[in-house]
């Protein structure tokens, strides 16, 4: 049963409060600031392109933006983006062109994806989605100049859930779905999570402050809750089918997690627990903690001297399941761009 688009006042004032992305009026070049409206950046290469039939009419959940890098040599790797929005919206292909300022320098490709809202769709259409945004750019690679050997994916808060799911899921031929183009793989090569909700059961019990209903995450109007489609608390099974953590295996690829101490909205045991199981499996990972940092603005995360003062940096290492204790470490979009390299320029992995 699909949760209805109706909430209370009181919900209201939840969905204000977990929404990372706010769509706003106009078009063209995307404003700077905000949880959800990150940097500036260039037009899109190719707009608004189809990676399956709207559903339902009309909606944008199935497009996507492709940014593509100027003179480049030979086949370019390409980075999906999409941003975080509780949820809530079917935009998150909104704020890729801060992504694309920054990645297509270095030469990468980027795709902003928008993926279907919970009012749409619940899980798990929009892991089906992402997937089929991976597996268009796959089949369409030769078409636009991009490598399908190489391609990676970033995002934020309900992004960054996205971006996790779908980096753990590229062995799990049952949540492929049927969405789009299908008979290709959908595995990424290597992807970068901002701050991702994780074990939902989990995060009223670490959260910064005590939550009231019905600001709470547990309650039935929560974002996650209407993701899944009931009271999380209520209906484990369904709730941990959405838990990246359950999916780990040895076939994954390396993950970076950024996380904020100072989360609000998304605890940040959140992104830990899952660098704990990716470390606990002795995968190819890395966790940069920002003590003083909130639920974003992501970009700020990579730029902004007291949104990262005071951040550390841990890491594990697939071979010989090495692991470095956290460091203190000042994250930039270098970072970004050296762990990318690191995993999208080297021999191509499996498809």
């Amino acid at each position: 049963m699909r949760v209805t688009k109706h909430v209370t006042t009181g919900a209201a004032l939840f969905v204000v409060l977990f929404a990372s992305a706010r769509a706003w009026q106009g078009q063209g070049t995307q404003p700077a600031g905000g949880r959800g409206g990150g940097p500036a950046g260039p037009p899109a290469t190719h707009a608004d392109m189809e990676y399956a039939p709207a559903e339902p009419a009309a909606s944008n959940g199935h497009k996507l933006d492709l940014y593509l890098p100027g003179a480049a040599s030979g086949r370019a790797p390409v980075v999906l983006w999409t941003g975080g929005s509780a949820w809530m919206a079917d935009t998150g292909k909104r704020t890729a062109p801060g992504v694309a300022a920054q990645l297509l320098p270095a030469g990468y490709a980027v795709a902003g994806v928008s993926i279907r809202s919970s009012s749409q769709v619940q899980f798990p259409g929009q892991l089906h989605d992402i997937k089929a945004a991976v597996r268009w750019l796959r089949a369409n690679a030769a078409k636009y100049n991009l490598d399908p050997d190489r391609i990676g994916i970033m995002g934020d808060s309900s992004g960054g859930w996205t971006t996790a799911m779908a980096a753990l899921t590229g062995d799990a031929p049952e949540l492929e779905g049927s969405v789009g183009v299908t008979g290709v793989s959908s595995k990424v090569q290597a992807a970068v999570a901002f701050y991702p909700p994780t074990n939902f059961l989990a995060m009223d019990a670490w959260a910064l402050n005590k939550c009231s209903a019905p600001r709470c995450h547990d309650d039935a109007g929560s974002p996650e809750s209407r993701l899944v489609g009931c009271a999380i608390q209520t209906c484990e099974g369904k709730v941990q089918a959405a838990n990246p953590l359950r999916y780990v295996t040895a076939a994954d690829p390396p993950l970076m997690i950024l996380h904020g101490g100072s989360d609000p909205l998304v605890p940040h045991n959140q992104g830990e627990q899952l660098y704990m199981a990716l470390n606990k499996a002795c995968l190819e990972s890395v966790f940069i903690s920002l003590p003083k940092a909130g639920h974003g603005p992501w970009n700020g995360f990579l730029t902004d001297d007291a949104i990262r003062e005071a951040a550390t940096i841990r890491s594990t290492s697939a071979a010989g399941c090495s692991v470095a204790n956290p460091t203190p470490f000042t994250p930039t979009w270098k970072t970004v761009v050296d762990f990318l390299d690191k995993h999208l320029r080297g021999a191509a992995t499996a498809k």
